[in-house]
């Protein structure tokens, strides 16, 4: 089955891997979340991307989310890392190329989700480099995902300085209780606003926002274009939030289990979604506890608009 083109404005990317990895019988446990599903079930994971891509993404992202020394150790990485990230593109590019989709290289964070305080910026670049150098010959484009602080994502834009391909940097937001002082933060409690000027700065695409809870995005959304409008200056902006109840400011992603909200099932989500289309983001997906019968729903409302 071979996708048609979105006929709407709006790009649309994928769901959370990890969960629907898990809903299809991929072995799965921490430390390793879904890095283990490359190591011993691949074609689960190709099946995975197929989901999405059928329900309507016309976007995939690469698997290796977990593929980094955080989750599968020191060792392991040295040893298997550039090779279980080049197998996530190449699974990601045959699929793409099935459905008619285009591959964004996933740039995880290198050293735990959630967590500025434990970057180390001396170990960035070549830890970068071996995940570049790994997907660079499957990606249409690169996707900086659960970006915590403006460091992280310089660390990213000079990682990739001689990389003609676009290069979008997604932010993780500040949620729940430590999100009430109204004004939009990263994670390390960077401003929005500043983080809009950092990306322009480093020439990016697009700017998303990601790995948060929905209720946070519409401000944030907010906050950018207004400050792209102040700087006279035009990018995308795109969403992907994820169905977590509130991660708190010490939390380590997928050290355990978290639960998915119920009330975040494909007509709840839709009801975020259409808020910030009308905001004008125009780049609309899902993260953690996001399925394909999500994007199903975005992709037929998206197409009826």
């Amino acid at each position: 089955m071979v996708k048609t083109n979105h006929p709407s404005h709006i790009t649309l990317l994928d769901g959370g891997m990890g969960r629907e990895l898990l809903r299809k019988g991929a072995p799965f446990q921490q430390p390793e979340w879904s890095a283990l599903s490359l190591m011993e079930a691949p074609e689960l994971v190709r099946k995975t991307h197929e989901s999405f891509a059928a329900a309507g993404s016309d976007i995939l992202t690469t698997s290796n989310y977990a593929v980094v020394p955080f989750h599968i150790g020191e060792k392991r990485f040295s040893n298997e890392g550039a090779k279980l990230t080049a197998l996530s593109g190449q699974l990601g590019r045959q699929t793409a190329s099935a459905y008619g989709c285009k591959v964004a290289g996933s740039i995880p964070p290198l050293f735990g989700s959630y967590r500025p305080d434990l970057f180390i910026p001396e170990r960035a670049p070549a830890l970068l480099k071996i995940i570049v150098d790994a997907l660079s010959p499957y990606v249409d484009l690169w996707l900086a995902e659960t970006t915590s602080s403006i460091h992280e994502a310089q660390a990213v834009a000079q990682a990739l300085s001689d990389d003609d391909r676009p290069l979008w940097i997604s932010f993780t937001l500040l949620d729940g209780e430590e999100s009430q002082d109204k004004t939009p933060r990263l994670r390390s409690n960077e401003e929005v606003t500043s983080a809009v000027i950092s990306a322009i700065e480093l020439g990016v695409s697009a700017i998303l926002f990601n790995c948060s809870q929905p209720e946070v995005m519409s401000p944030a959304i907010d906050t950018a274009i207004n400050q792209l409008k102040r700087l006279k200056f035009d990018l995308p902006i795109g969403v992907y939030a994820n169905a977590f109840p509130v991660m708190q400011k010490n939390a380590l992603a997928n050290s355990t289990m978290q639960a998915i909200r119920q009330e975040l099932d494909p007509s709840g989500y839709l009801d975020f979604v259409d808020t910030w289309c009308q905001l004008g983001a125009t780049i609309i997906g899902g993260c953690c506890g996001i399925g394909p019968e999500h994007i199903a729903t975005l992709s037929e409302r998206l197409k009826t608009k």
